[in-house]
């Protein structure tokens, strides 16, 4: 069984081709159906979030390593030729797929690092998968490190603190350019978690004036009056275009809600001279071509890197501390992993022995003692002496796992039921004391 991730993020590729390989969530649960189909002995986790496209995943087939067929299939399922982003992907395995399992799910490899909406992300994902019955006894235990680790990082360490979301680092971006925000008028496209975020942060920097347009007005009004701001119609959204300083783009959309066209029709009724828009969708709400009109910044996600790298060297320590913890995570993750077949193992060698006993029984009840009492007191007393020593000859078979290595564990086991099988099945021959006769 390997265990292999593929994917690309934030650092590998720009926003133009991430956005082509997203999945929303009714994408990500058919791609789960169509990798099970494609690949039933495989377990699968596929992560999609603005910042990255990964697929997690465990096989046995051979030549998995090499990822060849999940990026194959990658390409196909998005539609997207595959040597278009090929140079973008990473391909780890093992240990290395574990590691980075661990940091992303901490937010240690995120754009800002410490935002907690990653976790979130990677648990509804995790989620996802189980309900496609997508995964296994491997990715279900490697998930559930991943939360233990991540919940370990962020308790231990001060790496969440202060502004550590991509929309606490765009409202940042707003204040370099407007300086006070209470008199800025604000408006947020899309009321999810990240739209609830930003109204959030919004007000933190007391930017009182800031309207919520979301498709569905009902969790528009409902956010609006959780937090005290307005909410209008998305029929309303060019009229309240109209009158903002900052448009902040967070809602779901497979094309541009705005191109370059549609928004000089609106430029022509404002009245404010300078317009600021961060687009922090995946894929994109506008246009880029949208930055070269007068009066107008756009900036989308990846535009956020600078100021997210500022925060980041304030918590410099923070992530080294969480990365030596992942380090320790990843070895007892992949020490497990390396035993785990050591337990079928394990079962085969306690029936060996129960049979080795059963025949050493029997044969010192045949004949005129077949019919003795004293082998009902005496059956368990030597099956509970038999079970004591095999718990020994475990607990050294962990110790040789651990000094040796899993492979080096696996051996010796096999050979021990191997002769244990052969002891079972009437060979003495391996019994006898070494030099004949045992010393009394």
């Amino acid at each position: 069984m390997k265990i292999l991730l593929i994917g690309l993020n934030h650092k590998s590729a720009p926003i133009e081709i991430r956005e082509r390989l997203s999945f929303s969530a009714e994408e990500t649960a058919a791609a789960l159906s169509r990798l099970r189909e494609a690949f039933p002995r495989g377990e699968f986790v596929l992560l999609s979030t603005c910042n990255r496209v990964e697929i997690y995943s465990a096989s046995d087939r051979e030549g998995w390593e090499t990822g060849e067929e999940l990026a194959q299939y990658l390409a196909e399922n998005r539609e997207v030729d595959l040597g278009q982003f090929k140079d973008s992907l990473y391909i780890c395995e093992g240990a290395r797929a574990v590691s980075h399992l661990f940091r992303v799910a901490s937010s240690l490899d995120s754009l800002v690092v410490g935002e907690s909406q990653i976790v979130s992300q990677v648990k509804d994902s995790y989620k996802l998968a189980c309900d496609r019955q997508a995964t296994g006894k491997v990715l279900n235990r490697l998930f559930h490190a991943a939360f233990a680790t991540s919940k370990e990082i962020h308790a231990t360490t001060g790496i969440a603190k202060g502004r550590v979301s991509v929309a606490g680092v765009a409202i940042e971006l707003a204040q370099q350019l407007f300086g006070k925000m209470t008199k800025a008028r604000a408006l947020v496209i899309g009321a999810g978690e990240m739209g609830e975020l930003l109204v959030q942060h919004l007000l933190h920097v007391q930017c009182k004036e800031t309207v919520i347009i979301n498709r569905t007005l009902a969790r528009a009004q409902e956010m609006a009056r959780q937090y005290q701001v307005s909410a209008r119609p998305w029929e309303e959204l060019d009229d309240a275009f109209v009158n903002a300083d900052i448009v902040i783009g967070s809602a779901t959309c497979d094309t541009f809600l705005y191109d370059q066209a549609a928004l000089k029709s609106i430029l022509r009724r404002r009245r404010r001279p300078l317009l600021l828009i961060i687009d922090i969708a995946v894929p994109r709400n506008f246009d880029p071509t949208i930055h070269d009109l007068e009066g107008v910044y756009l900036f989308s996600v990846d535009d956020l890197a600078g100021t997210a790298q500022q925060n980041q060297k304030s918590r410099e320590q923070d992530v080294a501390v969480g990365l030596e913890i992942v380090r320790e995570s990843t070895h007892d993750f992949m020490e497990w992993f390396g035993i785990r077949d050591l337990g079928p193992l394990i079962g085969q060698l306690k029936e060996a022995f129960m049979q080795v006993t059963d025949r050493e029984l029997d044969r010192f009840f045949a004949g005129s003692q077949a019919e003795a009492s004293s082998r009902d007191a005496m059956e368990p007393m030597v099956k509970r002496i038999v079970n004591k020593l095999l718990y020994c000859l475990i607990k050294n078979v962990n110790v040789v796992a651990k000094e040796q290595g899993p492979s080096e564990a696996l051996k010796t086991v096999g050979r021990i039921v191997s002769h244990a099988e052969e002891l079972s099945n009437g060979s003495d021959a391996e019994a006898e004391m070494p030099g004949g006769t045992p010393p009394k």
